[in-house]
């Protein structure tokens, strides 16, 4: 890190973060062609190699409604990581959470098959309607008895909640209408709540507002993740944002994968490599060593045969030398 000149006083960071990468399920399920089952068992074992402590390696959806996903049993019984690495599966109804725990409980695994779920629903009953096809309600009173029978499965909870900042169809989002529904799924059993900027509609005044309600309505008790899109190039101006807010708790994805389906032209979330590049840069800790998480970059580009979004991964990290 350096610094040259004075500075004004700026507000405390945290000393380091949590980082889930999001990339082997977020990132892969928004590619246009199926990745080989392969491919995706090295990846993931290659970024459980970099420090990285959280993975979230697929998805439990009907194979019909993301074909990409499909394999999510092969993948689970085949990756290698190391016993410090955490990974979570998104779980998008009661359905995907028996199909979740018949996996976990008829398999011979050396190590659980998974450590943790996500739920999801939309802030919005515009974009909840649009991506799974139910209201905000029915999501809720779904996911609830999702989250309790997780738990009592002894598996760790994350209740994400898209288009937390701003919904392309409705526009603006009030808070008290997100943190009611983060509530609902700290009640039902979540330890953790995802913030999710699903399409890059989220500016840094409004995310270091956010964080700070956040936190004093929600209490000390529950973990808040921050998700930013980088759809309008501002994902690390809220990343930083959410740090002043006091947000210690990140996803993102490696290569900049990802995106959301709807609407069409939300690009991917901000890339790992980036994250942690700048949070290295400002002195703060991550456990991750940037230089293999570019090595993950590059083969990942590989198999897609395509540019991708990463900056570090153009550039390279900085050197003062």
């Amino acid at each position: 890190m350096r610094s040259d000149g004075p500075t004004a006083p700026a507000p405390a960071l945290p000393p380091a973060v949590r980082i889930r990468e999001v990339g082997p399920r977020d990132g892969f399920q928004n590619e246009p062609e199926v990745i080989a089952t392969s491919d995706k068992v090295r990846l993931v074992d290659e970024l459980a190699r970099t420090g990285l402590r959280r993975l979230e390696v697929t998805s439990f959806v009907r194979p019909d409604v993301i074909p990409q996903l499909a394999d999510a049993a092969d993948v689970l019984h085949a990756v290698e990581v190391p016993p410090e690495v955490s990974l979570s599966v998104l779980i998008p109804n009661e359905r995907g959470l028996d199909n979740a725990l018949a996996l976990r409980d008829a398999h011979h695994f050396e190590r659980p098959a998974f450590d943790e779920v996500n739920v999801f629903l939309s802030a919005t009953e515009s974009h909840n309607r649009a991506n799974v096809n139910r209201s905000v309600a029915e999501s809720l009173a779904g996911l609830e008895r999702v989250l309790g029978r997780a738990r009592e499965a002894g598996l760790r909870c994350e209740g994400v909640i898209s288009v937390a900042f701003g919904c392309p169809y409705e526009g603006h989002v009030g808070p008290e209408t997100v943190f009611a529904i983060a509530e609902r799924l700290i009640a039902a059993g979540a330890q953790e709540i995802g913030f999710g900027d699903t399409t890059g509609m989220a500016n840094p005044l409004q995310v270091r507002a956010f964080f700070l309600a956040a936190r004093e309505r929600l209490g000390a008790d529950v973990e808040l993740t921050a998700h930013f899109h980088n759809t309008r190039g501002q994902g690390l101006a809220n990343v930083l944002a959410a740090l002043e807010a006091g947000c210690a708790s990140f996803e993102s994805s490696f290569g900049e994968l990802g995106g959301c389906p709807v609407p069409a032209g939300a690009t991917g979330n901000i890339a790992t490599e980036d994250l942690v590049s700048m949070l290295h840069e400002m002195g703060i800790g991550t456990g991750i060593d940037l230089d293999a998480l570019l090595a993950c970059a590059r083969d990942v580009r590989e198999v897609l045969g395509r540019p991708l979004g990463s900056h570090t991964l153009v550039a390279g990290p900085v050197d003062w030398h």
